[in-house]
């Protein structure tokens, strides 16, 4: 399986989700799994890429087919609820972004 989403054909949409753990992190690992398992069964959903550091420094992109389609995520029950535990216990800080992708590219083609 690739880390990248491939074969995403613009336009559409990308939430950018940046954040710092806390050192909190009872019930993250698998509320972290519940959440990519439904973000992926939810309409317009198209794909994710996903990093963190050694210091829970971590990135999360997810991308969508347009906004009606983010809002629905945004408002799944249980996303809700991840949400309320990333405020109230997981998460020092985190800065949250939504882009509209235009274009994209990828390569290099033909390395090995």
């Amino acid at each position: 399986m690739s880390a990248f989403a491939l074969s995403l054909k613009p336009p559409y949409y990308a939430v950018i989700f940046s954040a710092q753990q806390t050192n909190d992190l009872d019930g993250y690992g698998p509320m972290a799994d519940l959440m990519g398992q439904l973000a992926a069964e939810q309409d317009g959903y198209l794909g994710v890429e996903s990093t963190r550091d050694a210091e829970g420094f971590g990135i999360t992109i997810s991308y969508w087919r347009g906004e009606a389609t983010m809002a629905g995520w945004k408002a799944n029950a249980k996303h809700v609820l991840a949400q309320k535990l990333g405020r109230d216990r997981w998460y020092d800080h985190y800065e949250l972004r939504v882009a509209k992708v235009e274009r994209a590219y990828s390569g290099p083609e033909g390395r090995g």
